[in-house]
């Protein structure tokens, strides 16, 4: 049973969803601190061959969790949806992959930031053919742990939880002691994901899922993705 967890981004990159695909149990961390400047209300698109930040504008005070974030313009689905149609008109999956970005901005059910969030990813998830039981950090009580402690307790929280799989960053400051005496294996998503074709001549990585959605249709996003699933 392999547990990962991750802050809810928004539309985040195919490491993502490859770290969503590869584990049984996938928790948003929704009530840590939001952090200005990050994955969680901006991801990368191209525009003009060039990467360009695409950017949900908010409210929130300094210390705010990510689940208290709120959304500040009315307007923000229809401006994303304008800027999409601009960066990608001439992309061969055009008009496909932005209605569906347009039903999954309709589907939001508030202008709560990680209620948009989770929102976008469930639903690209089922695009990419990707199922695993999800839940949020918010619903799990787990006192006033910290750090990996906390880590911990959300996966031991998972009945059955054997195996914690972490991005690749994570290698810099876990303590994977404090998971094997949990009785937990730590595995980390680290693997290079393959490049497609792009609107440049040079190949830009980390890139919102939306711009492989954009080049290869869902589906050839997901074949993509499933290359990658089984680990080495």
């Amino acid at each position: 049973m392999i547990v990962s967890i991750h802050q809810p981004n928004y539309i985040p990159w195919l490491g993502y969803f490859l770290k969503m695909a590869r584990a049984d149990v996938f928790i948003f961390l929704d009530d840590v601190q939001f952090s200005k400047n990050g994955y969680i209300n901006r991801t990368q698109i191209l525009v003009s061959g060039q990467p360009r930040w695409l950017t949900i504008p908010v409210s929130y005070r300094f210390g705010d969790s990510i689940c208290d974030v709120k959304v500040s313009d009315d307007n923000w689905k229809s401006k994303q949806l304008d800027m999409l149609g601009s960066a990608y008109r001439s992309a061969h999956y055009f008009r496909d992959t932005r209605a569906k970005i347009s039903e999954l901005f309709d589907s939001i059910p508030s202008e709560n930031l990680a209620a948009v969030n989770r929102r976008l990813v469930e639903g690209i998830a089922g695009l990419l053919d990707i199922e695993c039981r999800l839940y949020a950090s918010s619903d799990i009580p787990t006192g006033k742990l910290m750090g990996d402690d906390r880590l911990v307790a959300l996966i031991r929280s998972v009945d059955g939880a054997t195996e914690y799989l972490s991005g690749r960053g994570g290698a810099n400051y876990q303590d994977e002691l404090k998971f094997v005496d949990a009785g937990i294996s730590l595995r980390y998503n680290d693997v290079a994901l393959p490049q497609y074709r792009q609107s440049s001549e040079v190949f830009t990585p980390g890139l919102s899922v939306i711009d492989a959605a954009f080049q290869l249709g869902w589906a050839g996003a997901a074949k993509l993705l499933a290359k990658l699933v089984p680990f080495a």
